[in-house]
């Protein structure tokens, strides 16, 4: 089995743009969070986001190129090309065909204004629709790159265009499973010899409309509006949901001996990948952790490390009042050691909740805190529910600590729980 290694970070958060931005502001403690400025939040319960100022995609891509991408495409072309850049990497210097590409990804639609122009075609006079009158207008209504701009996996076509990817490759789409697990799948390609290379991670416009309607409407997020930033407070006894951010987080994956040859930088590596489905009830996960739990050791015996070796762990954090629970207890019964119980925090109320982005987000933060020896806080954490104790959630400010091994933790909202694991470059 190869070896698997991270040569490249790319991190576009609304706490800056590059890893380099977003991890000094998450070392110093600082918060996106604020109110929703991109649109009028007034018909929701939540009206608190961590929004993206002054993105230009126009940096990553070229104008053309971009004219059949909606935000959440040009989230993940910017994410990605922060990467390669990191990674100083020339993808002509390997075999297009075992060049990879996986993404993760929450998108639904094309451009928002695009549908409801085109809807507009199909209303009567009193306001009601009409779906016979939208199948005779709607040729000359909708904008007519439409339908292709709202591919839901075009993030893999413009990064193979961007890169000359064309080799092994998949799109998940979901919650913050999903960047988690394109990340999973491009280490498993490249251990088995399937593929030399792999641009992997995960983007999501969670800040729009679109995305805050629907999170709103399931009842996940805070309403505690009048919280501002501190509304967003994992495992806090007052705690009441997560708060959502846009951006993308993505990663250069090489074969160790590869990357050693060309020189370069090596954040981490990554040795585990364990996944599992916590079926007991849609939006509702196991309230003794016990899926978690056994994604967290399959990720560790396959990284062939023991639980009191774990340093650090990036946690999902959502700040749901059983998501926090369940996930505590998932904690206590992998790491059973009270005294050998690893740090634990979660960056959500900092990035704001990345969503389809968030566990690719961790797999970054786990891999910058093993390169720094430092670990960001978990802000907002006054008062620990007693659920939720047991554990040093690394409360209020950053932590100097040096981490050999690392686990990155994401939890989806139909049941999927994703871990990696990551060591230091040399320990192994």
């Amino acid at each position: 089995m190869k070896r698997v290694v991270i040569t490249g970070v790319g991190l576009l958060t609304a706490l800056g743009k590059g890893h380099r931005e977003t991890w000094r502001s998450l070392l110093e403690g600082r918060t996106a969070i604020g109110p929703i400025r991109g649109f009028d939040p007034a018909s929701f319960r939540t009206r608190l986001a961590a929004e993206i100022e002054d993105f230009q995609p126009t940096e990553y891509a070229h104008r053309r190129a971009l004219r059949t991408t909606t935000r959440n495409d040009r989230l993940a072309i910017a994410g990605a090309a922060l990467a390669v850049r990191d990674a100083g990497l020339d993808f002509a210097d390997y075999d297009p065909e075992r060049a990879a590409a996986f993404v993760g990804g929450n998108k639904e639609i094309s451009n928002p204004e695009h549908l409801l122009t085109g809807s507009l075609a199909a209303r009567r006079p009193d306001g009601r629709a009409d779906l016979a009158l939208l199948g005779e207008r709607a040729s000359s209504a909708f904008y007519p790159l439409y339908y292709v701009e709202g591919l839901q996996s075009a993030a893999l076509y413009h990064l193979s265009a961007a890169y000359g990817l064309k080799g092994p490759n998949a799109y998940f789409h979901g919650t913050a499973d999903a960047g988690a697990t394109a990340i999973g799948r491009a280490y498993r390609s490249i251990r088995r010899g399937e593929s030399q290379v792999a641009l992997a991670g995960g983007c999501d416009d969670a800040a729009s409309w679109w995305v805050t309607s629907k999170m709103d409407g399931l009842g996940v997020l805070s309403t505690r509006n009048d919280l501002g930033a501190q509304a967003f407070r994992p495992y806090d006894a007052d705690r009441s949901g997560s708060v959502l951010g846009e951006g993308a987080a993505f990663l250069v994956l090489e074969e160790r001996e590869a990357a050693l040859r060309r020189g370069a930088h090596l954040y981490a590596e990554i040795s585990g990948f364990g996944s599992t489905l916590d079926s007991a009830r849609l939006l509702t996960p196991a309230e003794d952790g016990a899926p978690l739990a056994a994604a967290m050791s399959h990720a560790l015996e396959e990284a062939r490390t023991p639980p009191e070796d774990v340093d650090y762990i990036a946690t999902h954090g959502c700040a749901t009042r059983l998501g926090d629970a369940s996930e505590a207890r998932a904690l206590r019964r992998t790491f059973t050691a009270p005294d050998r119980r690893p740090v634990a925090s979660s960056v959500k109320p900092a990035t704001g909740h990345l969503v389809a982005a968030a566990g690719a987000l961790n797999a970054a933060v786990c891999a910058l805190a093993i390169d720094g020896g430092a670990v960001p806080p978990t802000l907002n954490l006054d008062r620990p529910d007693p659920a939720c104790q047991g554990l040093d959630w690394v409360p209020g400010q950053a932590r100097e600590l040096p981490v050999r091994h690392a686990l990155a933790l994401a939890r989806g909202l139909e049941g999927q729980q994703v871990a990696l694991a990551l060591t230091a470059p040399g320990d192994r």
